[in-house]
């Protein structure tokens, strides 16, 4: 059992928006699991669908370089967005992007970039550590980084799509964090686990008191089709056009993968 500590029960009421009174008792009653206590207020009707926010702790930037058919994701993590705003902790992640291009590949980066860390630790005063690398390659890229350079996106997509619409997609992708390409790409346990959330709020609904099982799995499948659909890409409505969906938008199945990043 996890320790329940103010720290843990303001992370849940800043993912949920739930009182604090509530996330105590859901805590509770989960054993200190903050997921299992987001299902719990989810449950009673009283937090929002979603997923915790991606790295509530840390701070820190993103940066992508786009050179050809690659795109290079470097970033550094700290303790404060203060430090993460100056100018030298954006030039670090401008050296460490430097060593990741030279290297060509995120293993070698950070054994050539690692020497480095303590210089940079003592500079800022801080704990700072490696955020995502990556190197991503494609016939077409499309790259963006949010104005907070916390969130960015990589897509990467067949020959002779529109390079400006692979990027208009990578921005859709910060915005919307899919789970998946295609409808059939999407994690089976993530729809198990929707299902099981969507049929126990369901059954707490006293509008649904005494109805068969079957109905309500009939009506969950519904459900269930929605949320596949609104989570995956090609079958998202876009940001920009909502009439159109993201497949209708590049004009057919041609992205062949997306990437997203967040600190």
């Amino acid at each position: 059992m996890t320790a329940i500590t103010l720290e843990l029960i303001k992370e849940l009421r800043d993912a949920t928006g739930v009182s604090i009174t509530e996330c105590k008792k859901a805590l509770e009653e989960t054993g200190g699991n903050i997921d299992a206590a987001i299902d719990e207020l989810r449950k009673k009707g009283i937090a929002k669908a979603g997923k915790r926010a991606d790295n509530a702790t840390h701070e820190g930037r993103i940066q992508i370089k786009h050179d050809g058919n690659k795109a290079y994701v470097a970033s550094l993590t700290c303790e404060t967005d203060f430090v993460a705003r100056t100018d030298n902790f954006s030039n670090f992640i401008g050296e460490l992007m430097e060593v990741l291009i030279k290297a060509g590949n995120v293993e070698e980066a950070k054994a050539a970039f690692a020497p480095r860390m303590s210089d940079i630790i003592q500079q800022t005063g801080e704990n700072v550590v490696f955020g995502p690398l990556d190197v991503i390659e494609g016939a077409v890229i499309g790259t963006y980084v949010h104005s907070n350079s916390k969130v960015a996106a990589v897509v990467a997509a067949n020959a002779g799509v529109d390079e400006e619409k692979v990027r208009q997609v990578a921005m859709h992708v910060t915005a919307t964090n899919p789970g998946a390409l295609r409808v059939s790409d999407f994690p089976a346990e993530t729809i198990a686990h929707e299902r099981s959330v969507q049929m126990d709020m369901m059954k707490q609904d006293p509008k649904n008191e005494g109805k068969p099982e079957n109905i309500l799995a009939n009506i969950i499948e519904g459900k269930m089709k929605k949320f596949v659909e609104e989570g995956t890409l090609l079958t998202q409505p876009f940001v920009v056009n909502p009439d159109q969906t993201i497949e209708q938008y590049v004009g057919g199945d041609v992205i062949a993968s997306f990437k997203r990043y967040s600190i």
